[in-house]
C-alpha cells in the first residue's frame, strides 16, 4: 500500500506536468500506435530545426501534453545525438517527462544546492504548422539526474503553450515510475520539490496512466 499514491499526492504531481515525451523511432509508426491505444490523433507539432526531430502532440490537459517524438527525415543528419537516444532507439516508449516553471534559472540553483545538477539551461524554438513560433527554455534532458524518472524542466515565456493547439479528447490521470534504486531517486525528486510515486521496478520505467476513447491505457 505505500507505493500507492493517494488521491491529493496524485493531483499534485500532475500539476507540474507540462508534458510527457513517447520516443519513436518513425514518427508516422509513433503516431498511428498511439492513436491506436488512446483513440486519439496526434496533431503534428513541427520540426526542430538543426536537431533532426519533429513532434506531434496530444493534449491530455489544459497545460499538458504528449509529445511523440522521433527522426525528421527532412533535416540533414544533426551535429550533435539527436535528443532521448533517438539514434539507438529500436522500440517506442516513454523515456522522459518535463516538469513546468516560470522560474527556470531559480529551479537550477536551488537544485544545484541540494547537490542536484540539472544540467545546461539552452533555448529552443520551433514553428507550429500554422506559423506560430514556439520558444521555450529547458535544463538539459539528458543530463545525468534525469535518468528518465526525474523530469527536465522547461518554461515557455510569452509563447503560448502547445497543449492549447493539441488534439484534444485524452486525459492524463495517474502517472508513477519504477527504478532499481528507490531511495536514490526518491531523494533527487524530493530534493526538487516533487512527489512523484516511485515503486521498485528491474529497470527505470515512467509509467502514464491516460484516459481517452479507447478507455484508460497505461503508456511506459
Amino acid at each position: 500500500m505505500g507505493n500507492v499514491p493517494t488521491p491529493r499526492q496524485a493531483s499534485d504531481i500532475l500539476s507540474r506536468v507540462d508534458h510527457l515525451v513517447y520516443a519513436t523511432p518513425d514518427l508516422d509508426r509513433g503516431v498511428a500506435a498511439v492513436e491506436k491505444l488512446l483513440g486519439v490523433r496526434a496533431t503534428p507539432g513541427g520540426q526542430h530545426p538543426g536537431r533532426g526531430t519533429r513532434n506531434a502532440l496530444v493534449a491530455v490537459g489544459p497545460t499538458s501534453y504528449l509529445e511523440i517524438v522521433g527522426p525528421d527525415p527532412d533535416q540533414p543528419p544533426p551535429k550533435e545525438p539527436r535528443a532521448f537516444g533517438l539514434d539507438a532507439l529500436s522500440t517506442p516508449g516513454l523515456v522522459a517527462w518535463a516538469a513546468n516553471t516560470s522560474d527556470l534559472d531559480a529551479i537550477v540553483q536551488d537544485a544545484a544546492g541540494t547537490g542536484v545538477r540539472l544540467g545546461e539551461v539552452k533555448a529552443g524554438s520551433r514553428k507550429r504548422p500554422d506559423g506560430v513560433v514556439l520558444s521555450w527554455r529547458v535544463t538539459d534532458p539528458g543530463s545525468p539526474a534525469s535518468g528518465r524518472i526525474v523530469p527536465f524542466f522547461i518554461d515557455w515565456g510569452a509563447s503560448p503553450h502547445p497543449a492549447s493547439s493539441a488534439a484534444r479528447g485524452a486525459r492524463l490521470v495517474g502517472l508513477r515510475a519504477e527504478h532499481p534504486d528507490v531511495p536514490a531517486v526518491r531523494g533527487t525528486l524530493e530534493a526538487l520539490g516533487l512527489d512523484l510515486p516511485v515503486a521498485p521496478g528491474p529497470r527505470p520505467a515512467l509509467i502514464a496512466v491516460i484516459e481517452g476513447p479507447n478507455g484508460s491505457i497505461e503508456l511506459r
